[in-house]
């Protein structure tokens, strides 16, 4: 019998998977269970252009903020989709005035993205900020060659700060064309705009992305003055954020060609992280200056000067063994693989120390070093992290061309996930091989890992979890164009009568 608090029919639960996914999503009591469940849900409807029912599914949920996030996310892909009424509609039904004054400004830059301007300037006029949409103007006027319209727009901003960034999307798009001229002009505007803005931090950050697009549109010497300028700004801050500003300042003047000033600031570099994190900056500034031994002895300081930081000494535990994994995947980089192996295994924090290995196998397949791709692979500890690891390498030999050895990878990676015992990242790992198997012709091995990955999912108790897998798994059965199988919707129907009975 048909639960009548459903939007989805348990008919068609059983034989589609994203609909049994929001089958689930809706049938899960707890708020916050929901919630997280529809996030997963309303996404993949909207990849389909269902955006009705991801409406009437973000509607179901009784937090006001979740409800008016997803409603958010359906109004921007209808003005996507040239429904830009049905997604104001949907912004009068928030109930948050900044949920809805984020929607509109989100609905006016997408607008004005698609070229719709006089659309995006309706929108922008029932803002109190239009800033970010008049940006968003700005830009798409410069891209159509309305030059006198993009200023206008310009003029018209209020915060220096979104003019800036506008300034520089249109430097980066004249840069690209080739137009160094205009891209100089632009910037020149938004070093201008820069020094207005008030907020500190702000200013040096907007200076620092200014003086490094100056390098990009070969103008060094502009990029010196900009940099050094935020360079000033950064030694008068008495804060945590001081270090790290003097820090990519100094890498921008390194990479517009002033050594001398770029070793002068980073002396004045206090913190040991920022320090380590600006030299392996340089690093790969020398290296892709084809200077390797300059690139090799900047990396081995910034590992030094990293490792010799004591515990009272750091600031942000996370940032370092962040670093760490950084710079140890920088060693693969520059073909020292034995070098990157073991400064990754001597990462004490869980996350980077498989995070970076996984990066190193990756490296050293690229690099047709198998022997020691297989030394990282093994110094991976956790069966699903060993699992993607495995599929990514498959990824690089594909791309080569060799598909018999990405294949072969992808068998391992099968069998390695069923000693995955996290039911998700199992499900996760099957998925992806699923994917991988089709994309290189195996349609029968990658419908047995898809199908798998079918029965992980339903073995997984927790409904919010559970979703999430369904949506991940449905969003590879359309990639792919795979409809469902008859075992397919075995396992559906066992998942819907899972929920049945949990509902009683």
């Amino acid at each position: 019998m048909q639960n009548t608090e459903h939007f989805i029919l348990r008919e068609d639960a059983e034989n589609d998977l994203l609909a049994c996914a929001a089958y689930v999503a809706e049938s899960i009591q707890s708020n916050e269970g929901r919630a997280e469940a529809m996030a997963a849900v309303v996404p993949a409807l909207l990849g389909k252009g269902n955006v009705d029912l991801a409406a009437e599914l973000a509607n179901t949920l009784d937090d006001p903020y979740a409800r008016d996030r997803l409603l958010c996310a359906i109004a921007e892909q209808c003005a996507a989709t040239d429904d830009e009424k049905y997604a104001l509609q949907l912004v009068e039904a928030m109930d948050e005035p900044a949920m809805q004054a984020q929607a509109l400004e989100k609905i006016g830059t997408r607008l004005a993205d698609l070229g719709k301007t006089d659309e995006a300037r309706s929108v922008s006029d029932s803002l109190d900020h239009r800033d970010r949409v008049l940006a968003g103007i700005a830009v798409r006027h410069h891209q159509d060659g309305l030059e006198e319209a993009a200023a206008e727009a310009l003029a018209e901003i209020t915060f220096p700060s979104a003019a800036v960034h506008a300034l520089l999307t249109i430097a980066a798009a004249s840069i690209e064309k080739g137009d160094m001229t205009s891209a100089v002009k632009a910037l020149d505007e938004a070093a201008a705009e820069a020094e207005q803005i008030e907020h500190e931090e702000e200013r040096i950050r907007a200076l620092i992305d200014v003086g490094n697009s100056f390098s990009a549109a070969e103008r060094n010497d502009r990029a010196i003055e900009t940099l050094d300028k935020a360079r000033e700004y950064a030694e008068r801050l008495d804060n945590v954020h001081r270090d790290g500003f003097l820090g990519q300042t100094s890498v921008g003047l390194l990479r517009a060609g002033s050594i001398e000033l770029a070793d002068r600031i980073l002396d004045a570099v206090g913190d040991k992280t920022e320090m380590s994190s600006a030299l392996l900056g340089f690093s790969r500034e020398y290296w892709r200056k084809d200077d390797r031994g300059e690139a090799m002895d900047a990396l081995e300081e910034a590992n030094a000067i990293l490792r010799s930081q004591a515990d009272k000494e750091t600031r942000d535990s996370r940032a370092r063994f962040a670093l760490m994994g950084s710079i140890a995947v920088q060693f693969a980089g520059f073909e020292q693989g034995e070098r990157a192996i073991d400064l990754a295994s001597d990462i004490e924090d869980e996350g980077r120390s498989m995070t970076a290995p996984c990066q190193i196998a990756n490296i050293l397949t690229f690099q047709r070093n198998e022997e020691l791709a297989r030394t990282a692979l093994a110094a991976i500890p956790e069966d699903a992290e060993r699992a993607i690891a495995l599929i990514h390498m498959s990824d690089t030999l594909a791309s080569a061309g060799e598909t018999e050895r990405a294949v072969g990878l992808l068998e391992e990676a099968f069998a390695l996930a069923e000693e995955v015992p996290q039911l998700a990242s199992r499900a996760s790992a099957y998925a992806e091989t699923a994917r991988r198997f089709a994309q290189l012709d195996h349609g029968e091995r990658s419908n047995d890992a898809f199908e798998k990955s079918l029965e992980v999912i339903a073995a997984i108790k927790d409904e919010s979890t559970k979703v999430a897998a369904l949506a991940e798994l449905s969003g590879v059965a359309a990639e792919l164009e795979r409809s469902e199988t008859d075992g397919d919707r075995e396992w559906l129907k066992k998942i819907v009568m899972q929920t049945l009975q949990q509902s009683f």
